[in-house]
């Protein structure tokens, strides 16, 4: 409806997402000093609700993000989760929607400096479909740019600069005929994909690379090793990858809140595996479906209900 409005969440009060609008000279748009969280909300047509997944360690990681970004916000990890589903009651989506938190910093000066530098939150949601629009399977390249390293912008903490990394390695990719890319560390070693971690399967076996290897903890990476084992009896092996290894693999596939489970069926144009999605793959991607949507009960602990929610409380 066109007299609908969107909420946002923006210095301390709901607010039509038009009016949430920052200065030109707000210290995180010109230096970048802001982190952010991805979250999924999934739509169950037959319960009638959105299902928010993993929504407390969302903002877990992302606590451990503004620590590292000196980012000070006043609201607590429940407080946050509360936010967010006041936030989607607000905007009452009857579709599987995306959640975008953002702790800033808010001086208006010239100057990177994050000291004597203000914070505060926004969070908005929209709806949001398949990340790579149904694509089958992904062809993607190696690319040429390195993933940034921990001791220059840790890759661990979602920080909005450091995905200028992320914006490049992505464009170069597609320009050059490929859906996505994998990066690597400056050691050499496969580090994720652009934006997202990277499992490969060779022998039955389950490998994704170690958080050492310049990669973000990804919180679907975490529900793929625990679903697999407990699901499939598949154990996920953490080690270091190398670029040959992606070539010789059995299957490949990325994994993010926002790609949700991506088989690559092509690699620097080589096939994987038979060059088509496999069973391993398509196996953990429809298991991982059934559990976020809410249709496997087991798993019910990582989802927040958003319409039958009558726990929230209203930040102070």
């Amino acid at each position: 409806m066109a007299d609908e409005i969107n909420y946002a969440f923006f210095e301390g009060g709901f607010v039509p997402l038009q009016d949430a609008k920052l200065s030109i000279m707000n210290h995180s748009f010109m230096y970048g000093t802001a982190v952010f969280e991805g979250i999924r909300g999934y739509w169950n047509p037959q319960d009638q609700e959105i299902y928010v997944f993993r929504l407390r360690e969302h903002f877990e990681r992302m606590a451990d993000s503004m620590k590292i970004m000196y980012l000070g916000v006043k609201y607590s990890v429940d407080e946050l989760c509360d936010i967010v589903i006041q936030l989607l009651q607000k905007n009452a989506p009857k579709t599987d929607t995306y959640v975008r938190p953002c702790a800033y910093k808010t001086v208006h000066r010239v100057g990177p400096s994050l000291e004597n530098n203000p914070s505060d939150m926004c969070i908005f949601s929209v709806p949001f479909g398949d990340y790579f629009h149904g694509a089958p399977g992904l062809k993607v390249q190696v690319s040429s740019w390195r993933r940034v390293e921990d001791n220059a912008i840790p890759a661990r903490a979602k920080i909005v600069g450091a995905y200028a990394n992320t914006a490049l390695a992505k464009t170069d990719a597609i320009m050059a005929g490929f859906d996505e890319c994998i990066v690597l560390s400056e050691n050499g070693h496969v580090s994720e994909g652009s934006a997202m971690n990277v499992f490969i399967v060779k022998n039955g076996r389950l490998i994704t690379t170690p958080s050492t290897e310049n990669i973000l903890e990804g919180v679907t990476r975490s529900t793929i090793m625990t679903m697999a084992e407990e699901e499939f009896g598949i154990k996920a092996e953490c080690r270091t990858i190398d670029r040959s290894e992606l070539y010789i693999a059995d299957e490949v596939f990325f994994c993010g809140t926002g790609a949700q489970i991506a088989p690559v069926i092509e690699i620097d144009r080589r096939p994987i595996g038979s060059g088509s999605a496999g069973p391993i793959s398509t196996m953990i991607k429809d298991k991982y479906i059934q559990v976020c949507r809410g249709e496997i009960p087991k798993y019910h602990h990582w989802l927040t209900p958003v319409y039958k929610n009558t726990k929230v409380k209203s930040p102070a």
